[in-house]
């Protein structure tokens, strides 16, 4: 995969997902999805060039987006995380440190830049 930056996109939504996916894909990153926080676990489990996700609040499943989030950071710190959720408003300090969230819909531009930092850093 040479030196392209890989994204977890996390998203229960396939449309929403899958356009994500196609916009990163687009700006040069290598993406992986998942459609819940199980099966984005077991893919960072397996997967040790992940450098960020990119997850939504609301899935279905026992663990939501900000769970999630605070798993990854838990076991894999280096892991850069991005929190969105269009139904409610996610307070920095319910994330874990260094996160960033973004209320739906967001501008691409936005994520984008924001995920270039992160996974710069």
């Amino acid at each position: 995969m040479g030196d392209k930056k890989t994204v977890l996109v996390v998203e229960d939504e396939h449309l929403v997902r899958m356009a994500v996916v196609f916009q990163l894909e687009d700006e040069g990153f290598e993406v992986l999805d998942a459609s819940n926080a199980a099966d984005a676990l077991e893919i960072l489990a397996v997967t040790p060039r992940i450098r960020l996700i990119f997850t939504d609040v609301d899935m279905p499943g026992r663990m939501d987006g900000l769970k999630l989030a605070a798993t990854v950071h838990d076991r894999w710190p280096p892991v850069r995380i991005i929190v969105t959720s269009g139904h409610r408003v996610v307070d920095i300090a319910d994330m874990p440190a260094g996160s960033v969230f973004f209320s739906k819909p967001y501008a691409h531009e936005d994520v984008l830049r924001s995920i270039q930092e992160l996974v710069a850093a």
